[in-house]
């Protein structure tokens, strides 16, 4: 098997991109670039650093992230379980891209950048949720903005009415495999749904 290792045989193998492709790219906010992204409750963060990468999923009940001004967009870092994985890589390598998907749309927009991390009280405060806020805030300043081809959603049919999870191993059973049954099982299944609902902000 022989591999494509230069962008110079990248780009003879695929040939020119189409210009639309190249001319729907912004550099901040627009108002329609803004009006999808308000309209995102789910994005995907991915982010790199020395022990390699890391692609985290960062959901909300409403935006999921908030615009400080057209170059800048701040993601709240809700509870969860605090291995900081994207955290730890943002404060050694600022280079970030973020993914938001809409619930209906084939499309996607993304957002290439560089962020940082604050635990600012005013900022935290502007997520604010029944007293409760984001333990710290991602703030992402924006090199470019963009919208993906539809063909990859359209192909999974990922908003197809039907659910496909009724085969899919639990966690509570993948932790298990991966403890040798020391953690996990039906135990953590049962006991997690609850947890979950309790702590959701967060």
């Amino acid at each position: 098997m022989e591999f494509l290792t230069t962008v110079e045989a990248l780009e003879a193998h695929y040939g020119t991109p189409g210009a639309p492709s190249l001319r729907k790219v912004a550099r901040q906010m627009t108002p329609l670039y803004r009006k999808w992204i308000m309209a995102s409750r789910l994005c995907m963060l991915a982010t790199v650093g020395p022990e390699g990468t890391d692609d985290s999923p960062r959901g909300d009940d409403g935006p999921v992230v908030l615009e400080l001004d057209p170059g800048r967009l701040a993601l709240p870092d809700w509870r969860g379980n605090n291995r900081i994985d994207s955290l730890r890589n943002i404060v050694r390598d600022p280079r970030v891209s973020l993914m938001f998907l809409v619930p209906g749309s084939n499309n996607v927009v993304r957002v290439n950048g560089e962020a940082r991390v604050t635990a600012d009280a005013d900022l935290r405060a502007k997520f604010d949720k029944s007293g409760k806020q984001p333990r710290t805030v991602i703030v992402i300043e924006i090199n470019e903005i963009y919208s993906q081809c539809a063909r990859a959603l359209m192909r999974a049919r990922t908003w197809a009415a039907e659910d496909e999870s009724a085969d899919l191993p639990t966690m509570g059973e993948i932790l298990a495999e991966q403890t040798a049954g020391v953690e996990g099982g039906k135990a953590y299944d049962e006991a997690w749904a609850p947890r979950a609902a309790k702590t959701m902000w967060w």
